[in-house]
Parts: C-alpha cells; sequence; structure tokens
C-alpha cells in the first residue's frame, strides 16, 4: 500500500511510489448516483502500489469536494458536511505540476490550514452531463492535467446522439434509420413533425432524449399518440430529440473496447436481458440487492455493483463468426470517434436476419465496463492501470509537439507593421 502523502512547502505531494490519482465523479446530471458507484468500485480496484486515489466529488450544484471520506458509500446518503475527511476545493493552474486543488472555505483560516494537493493524472468517471461531453475535459486541456479516456471532441460526438449517428453515417457505420429535431422545430408544429416522422421512420418506433443515457427519457411508441407522448416525455429531459426505428426481434449487444488507435481490442460481447423490449434505468442499476455475490465484483470499499448487477449473457450466446463481426465492428467505431481509454459500445440485432447495427457509444461507460474485461482475461485493477497509463503518454506526446511560436506580435516593430497595414 502507498504511504500517505506529505506536506512540502504547503502542497501535498505523492509518495515517490505511486502517483496520485484525481478520481472525479458524481456531477450535474441524472446519472450522478450512477456515477458515485462506478467511482467507488473504480477507486476500490486501483493498484495502491502505483496509484494513490484522490476522490473529487462534483456535487449537483457543481461544487467540488475531496477527502478520505469520499471513498466510502455512507457520507453520500447525507449533505455534505465540512470535516477532516472531506471538504470543499477548487482548481488551479499546476504550471506542469499536474492538478492543484486548493481548499475552499468559508473562512480564510480554515482555508489556509489545509495544504494544497497535487493530482498528478485525473481519471474521469462521471457519467452524462458535464462530466462526459467533453467539457470536462476541455478544462484538464486547458490546465494542461494529463487526464484519463478520450478527449473533448470524441466525448462531445459520442454524448450528442444525433451527432454521433452523423458522424457514424459519414463512416459508412450500419444504422437504424433515424430523424432528429429540436424543441424548437416541435413546439407549434407537432401535427406536421408527427406526420414525417410516421412517413419516414414509421412505426413501432424508439424516442430518445439526445444527450442522456442509462435509458433515461427513452420511450417505444407503437401507435401516433404514443409517439407524441414519448416526444414530449424526451423534451423534459433535452431540447433536442432522436427518433429511431425500431428494430424488430430485438437483441442487445455490447462490446467494450480498450487502448488507443492502432492499438485498440475489443472484450467479450455481453447480450444484457431484460422482460421489457428495452432496457430502463431500473433494470440498469437497481435490480438485485446491487450484485451481491456475483463472482469478480470487486465490492471492497465500494459495497456496490453498478452495471455488474445487470442480468445479462456474458459471453452473449453468437456464432463464432458473427461474434468477430461485432467485436471488428466496435474497434472500427472506436477508431472512427478517435476515442482512447475504454468504451462500451452497444449495438441492435435483429434476431431473425442477423443484421446488427451501431446503437450508441459511451466513453464513460457504467462500472467502466470491468464486467467485460474480467472475462476477456484483463483484471479490473490491470484495466485501470492501462486507461491511465494511456492518458499520461498522450500528455506526454502533446508535450512533445510545438505549441507555440517565440515571436512578439505587439514588439515596437510588429505593431508598426500591423498599423501600416491598417492604412
Amino acid at each position: 500500500m502507498a504511504a500517505s502523502p506529505q506536506s512540502v512547502k504547503g502542497s501535498m505531494v505523492p509518495d515517490p511510489g505511486a502517483r496520485r490519482v484525481g478520481v472525479f465523479f458524481g456531477g450535474i446530471s441524472p446519472e450522478h448516483e450512477v456515477s458515485i458507484i462506478s467511482a467507488l468500485q473504480a477507486m476500490a480496484a486501483l493498484d495502491e502500489e502505483r496509484w494513490t486515489p484522490v476522490p473529487v466529488y462534483v456535487t449537483k450544484s457543481g461544487a467540488w469536494w475531496t477527502g478520505d471520506a469520499l471513498r466510502e458509500p455512507a457520507v453520500f446518503k447525507r449533505p455534505m458536511v465540512e470535516s477532516q475527511g472531506a471538504f470543499r476545493v477548487h482548481p488551479m493552474p499546476g504550471a506542469g505540476r499536474g492538478l492543484v486543488l486548493e481548499a475552499s472555505a468559508p473562512s480564510a483560516w480554515y482555508a489556509r490550514s489545509r495544504p494544497a494537493i497535487i493530482v498528478d493524472v485525473v481519471l474521469p468517471v462521471m457519467h452524462g452531463g458535464a462530466g462526459e461531453d467533453g467539457s470536462l475535459q476541455g478544462l484538464f486541456e486547458t490546465l494542461n492535467v494529463p487526464y484519463a479516456g478520450s478527449g473533448p471532441l470524441a466525448a462531445a460526438l459520442a454524448m450528442d446522439k444525433v451527432a454521433a449517428k452523423r458522424w457514424a453515417a459519414s463512416h459508412n457505420i450500419p444504422q437504424a434509420r433515424f430523424e432528429a429535431f429540436t424543441e424548437g422545430e416541435w413546439q407549434g408544429n407537432e401535427e406536421a413533425v408527427l406526420g414525417h416522422l410516421m412517413s419516414t421512420v414509421g412505426l413501432p418506433c424508439i424516442v430518445k432524449p439526445s444527450r442522456l443515457g442509462s435509458s433515461i427519457g427513452i420511450s417505444r411508441a407503437g401507435t401516433r399518440h404514443e409517439l407524441d407522448a414519448a416526444v414530449e416525455d424526451a423534451l423534459r429531459y433535452d431540447s433536442s430529440v432522436v427518433v429511431e426505428e425500431a428494430v424488430a426481434n430485438l437483441r442487445e449487444l455490447n462490446c467494450s473496447v480498450l487502448g488507443r488507435t492502432g492499438s485498440a481490442r475489443a472484450s467479450v460481447l455481453e447480450e444484457p436481458l431484460s422482460g421489457e423490449a428495452l432496457l430502463s434505468f431500473r433494470d440498469k442499476y437497481m435490480r438485485g440487492g446491487g450484485g451481491k455475490g456475483q463472482p469478480g465484483v470487486p465490492l471492497g470499499k465500494a459495497q456496490a455493483a453498478g452495471m455488474a448487477s445487470l442480468d445479462r449473457q456474458i459471453p452473449a450466446h453468437l456464432p463464432g463468426e458473427m461474434t468477430d463481426e461485432v467485436r471488428a465492428l466496435a474497434v472500427r467505431i472506436f477508431e472512427a470517434f478517435d476515442c482512447e481509454g475504454v468504451v462500451r459500445i452497444d449495438f441492435l440485432m435483429d434476431g431473425t436476419t442477423g443484421r446488427v447495427l451501431f446503437n450508441e457509444i459511451n466513453t464513460m461507460p457504467g462500472s467502466l465496463s470491468f464486467y467485460l474485461w474480467e472475462p476477456s482475461g484483463v483484471p479490473f485493477a490491470t484495466l485501470l492501470t492501462e486507461v491511465i497509463e494511456a492518458g499520461l503518454v498522450r500528455h506526454r506526446e502533446k508535450a512533445g509537439r510545438i505549441r507555440s511560436y517565440d515571436i512578439n506580435l505587439l514588439s515596437e516593430r510588429d505593431l508598426g507593421g500591423l498599423k501600416g497595414a491598417k492604412g
């Protein structure tokens, strides 16, 4: 186990034997609690001979908290209170040292009593909202902080179902027929939009908010009335909606991909099982007592199994040739979106014809898809190490490129030239 961090010149620095990993979770998102479960699992599974986890919890109001108490599930069952084990922080540029977290407190003396914490690399474990849509990754890019997982563009593309479908179409990736529209296009034109959807997508169909995950706000419509109600429900969650054909004899298949472009590899496949045509949020996260007794689930301090509690067939019962086809398609999609780290790609399959269609890509999957990698021969701790190290490699590569020029356009000579050009 790594030694405790020491305070040096007013800052917290990691033990020489382990790098400090800021595990970000929570956030302003309907998937806030799911993120907590995934992060608790990840912190419990990290190889602390190599990594020292630093929990960074983002509340539903956007405040940042840290402290060892945030590694225990019980603390999230009540409002956050400042204590020795949990306190508010705010980020500061680290000038190449990583991410600096300084204490934020109601009184100045309280803030000064806590040394700053330096995080060497960030592991985002945030589902939905600002944590998964690329904005948090953009902050780390701006602060020049190493972080694991996909970059801002891939995260933003994957989070927006409309953008993802259009991007996939540009790469000739097979997918279901779909239409997309905004709240502004819907309001006042409901009957015209419904008529258009009936003629292009048809019934039955699936209605989804564009930028949410975990099956939140998703409905199946079999009649015009149901389609109208489903669109209204989806618009409660997002200002943009996707309506796509309902695949006949549906079988859902998921595959995780790990690595970077040129070296990515696919996991075994899973087939989620549910008595309903679509898996609901409750199906995914609230079954079976949190996965108690499931083989390979690293409960540890987390005491929760998240996505691992879902009823699923692993590996999916498919012919070997079809399994290879889906896994190859998953890697192709991973690279088309320029993803990094670990993602989960969801597919729809017509159980009669065998037609396989891209559904969506999750750049920050629930439970980080460890339950797909353990059967693939990659333990959770190894999975986390690979994801973190890939982020560090990307950061080193970026640091080796030219990012600025030693030309001062504000010098007297250059300013004179600008004035002349203006004249």
